[in-house]
């Protein structure tokens, strides 16, 4: 998928429906010629609900939808009846997904799970037939509700990817060579920085017809977090992710514990919740390694995270590094 397939941020003016007006009718027909009140209720106006949809994973479709309009309730009639309920308008949106007000900028709510359902302006009430306002002293009023207005609020829909497992590390650290061999999914690959510009998901296999999500995060470079490079554009969607697999290739030009803590000192500066979040180190391209070079390396690992000397490319270690994944991932 394109760069400019994956959108993650949109601005939408949502107006919800108008209510309808109640009836002030009173009741005649053949055999009445001065019978009480029998206006109905206007209809509600529509609402803008927010519905989640595990089948998405990007708010394109939403991007050029500047204007989400419901529709309005209908005005009570006789006989008691009530006036029809305004269309309601709905947004369906990836997992992962915040609502907020725009002008503020305060969290609204957020959509975690398939097919949850939440109204994000709220249409009208239908306003009271005359029906209502009849009392023992007052036995055929005159006057209905006007339904009320609908509301007309700017949001933003923001994304923020979920998933088991993200992938934390620099350019060419081998995330996307990874994703590609242990799930379906395809992402571009190449051999210079910054390939991968959208993040990537893929469903990866597990033992006994189990699975767990990983994302690909684009890559992070020093000073990530005070806007650098692709910046904090993508460190939001880590934190959605279960389990953090940091990735650090056996070629690197520091030490794999100076690389590790650059990348931690990064997810920390941009927020230190992440922290707490569980770890994995996967050493990468280590097909380069003899045992020899392995057991040297082995010296630099930090000793407080489960780490692993993998290849994708030769495919050594994969099985147990998901065995490691998975144990992190259900330790929560």
């Amino acid at each position: 998928m394109s760069g400019s397939n994956f959108v993650d941020y949109v601005k939408i003016c949502c107006r919800s429906g108008k209510g309808g007006a109640g009836s002030a009718h009173l009741h005649r027909d053949i055999r009445t010629a001065t019978g009480g009140p029998d206006g109905g209720d206007g209809g509600r106006g529509g609402h803008i609900i927010v519905k989640g949809n595990a089948q998405l994973w990007t708010l394109l479709h939403l991007k050029f939808r500047k204007h989400v309009i419901a529709g309005d309730g209908d005005p009570g009639s006789s006989s008691l009846s009530s006036g029809k309920t305004g269309r309601d308008e709905i947004l369906e949106v990836p997992l992962g997904t915040i609502m907020r007000d725009a002008e503020t900028g305060e969290i609204l709510f957020e959509i975690n799970t398939d097919g949850e359902t939440k109204i994000l302006t709220k249409g009208g009430r239908g306003g009271l037939g005359n029906a209502n306002f009849k009392t023992a002293t007052r036995q055929t009023p005159r006057f209905a509700q006007p339904g009320e207005e609908g509301q007309e609020v700017w949001n933003i829909l923001e994304l923020k990817i979920l998933a088991d497992v993200g992938l934390v590390g620099f350019p060419n650290a081998g995330k996307s060579t990874l994703l590609s061999v242990v799930s379906a999914a395809k992402p571009e690959i190449a051999d210079y920085a910054f390939t991968t510009l959208v993040p990537n998901l893929g469903i990866v296999a597990y033992r006994n017809n189990r699975s767990f999500v990983m994302a690909d995060i684009p890559g992070i470079i020093e000073g990530a977090s005070k806007g650098k490079g692709l910046g904090i554009r993508f460190l939001k969607h880590i934190e959605r992710n279960a389990v953090l697999l940091f990735m650090v290739p056996a070629d690197t030009t520091r030490t794999i514990q100076e690389e590790y803590d650059i990348l931690l000192k990064e997810l920390n500066e941009y927020n230190p919740e992440l922290m707490h979040k569980p770890r994995v180190l996967a050493v990468t391209k280590s097909d380069m390694l003899d045992d020899e070079l392995v057991a040297e390396m082995k010296q630099q690992v930090p000793t407080d995270i489960p780490s692993v000397f993998i290849s994708s490319v030769a495919q050594k270690n994969i099985d147990v590094l998901k065995d490691l994944l998975w144990k992190e991932i259900n330790s929560q």
